[in-house]
């Protein structure tokens, strides 16, 4: 049974995400997604790496550097595409389909067993996403909705295996490996790809820091505790809680207005969150032992 400690832990995490939209559009340099990618996960392994100092042994460098290419390297690079070509409603909608392929992905990989009422609270926490964030002048670029989609099936196969191998090291050590193996992939695809970084602002190196320290090292450390502690399917449904922050540091900060429809996606979403916790975190799942 989880503990509503570790959950209230694992919650902070996409709390804070919800806090990347605002400090992406008004702190960083616009239309750099591969290179915002490197610079949030690199620079945070790294320091986590120089914290444990802790390396991989035998069969979890394989591992380590597949997870870091689903959970960091694909993943950000197809949320920053997705970010930037969508309005910002649109991307969260796409994103918020993870837990119900992390409850697809959790039935051949986990022996976990396809719950319906957890499933009608995924559907139901995406509506509630949707009424949230959507507006109706929302445009579908296809490139951003495939690259949207793309991210939310390879964080959900990331989180699963995660939970799978079991690794035999501490959710801060796990983080640092995965962080920095996500982060060394990016550097060829990056350079290869786009141009170099404008001369960096002050406002910059403040949104760096803050995407790569708090928004990145701390929260991932959190997140992969929870993967350790609670089902994979309960801790992607707290994913929903980030669109639902982000709505509300728009009201709070830029003066945005709530209307009655968001009001109620925010009713939703919290509602099929609790409700997700419920279904999911009753009896852990048979985990085969990592080798």
């Amino acid at each position: 049974m989880a503990k509503a400690s570790d959950i209230l832990l694992t919650a902070i995490a996409p709390i804070i995400w919800g806090s990347t939209y605002v400090v992406t559009t008004g702190l960083l340099p616009q239309g750099y997604p591969l290179t915002v990618a490197l610079l949030r996960a690199l620079p945070a392994g790294l320091f986590l790496l120089l914290l444990v100092r802790q390396l991989p042994q035998g069969i979890w460098w394989g591992r380590v550097f597949l997870l870091g290419a689903l959970n960091f390297s694909f993943f950000l690079s197809m949320l920053f595409i997705s970010a930037y070509r969508l309005p910002g409603g649109v991307a969260a909608t796409v994103g918020a389909i993870q837990p119900l392929i992390v409850i697809a992905l959790s039935r051949p990989l986990l022996g976990s067993p396809v719950k319906m009422p957890a499933v009608v609270a995924g559907l139901v926490g995406l509506a509630g996403v949707a009424l949230l964030v959507l507006t109706p002048n929302a445009a579908l670029d296809p490139i951003g909705v495939i690259a949207g989609l793309a991210g939310a099936v390879s964080m959900a196969l990331g989180t699963v295996l995660s939970r799978y191998w079991q690794p035999p090291v501490s959710p801060l050590t796990f983080t640092a490996w995965q962080m920095t193996a996500g982060g060394i992939l990016l550097i060829p695809v990056a350079l290869l790809t786009e141009p170099a970084l404008p001369h960096l602002t002050v406002t910059n190196w403040i949104g760096f820091v803050q995407l790569g320290l708090v928004g990145t090292a701390l929260t991932y450390v959190l997140w992969f505790r929870g993967i350790s502690r609670i089902e994979p399917a309960a801790v992607s449904t707290l994913g929903f809680l980030s669109p639902t922050v982000a709505v509300i540091l728009g009201w709070a900060i830029a003066g945005q207005t709530l209307s009655a429809l968001q009001i109620a996606g925010i009713a939703i979403v919290l509602a099929s969150t609790w409700a997700s916790q419920q279904a999911q975190t009753g009896v852990r799942p048979a985990v085969k032992p990592s080798v």
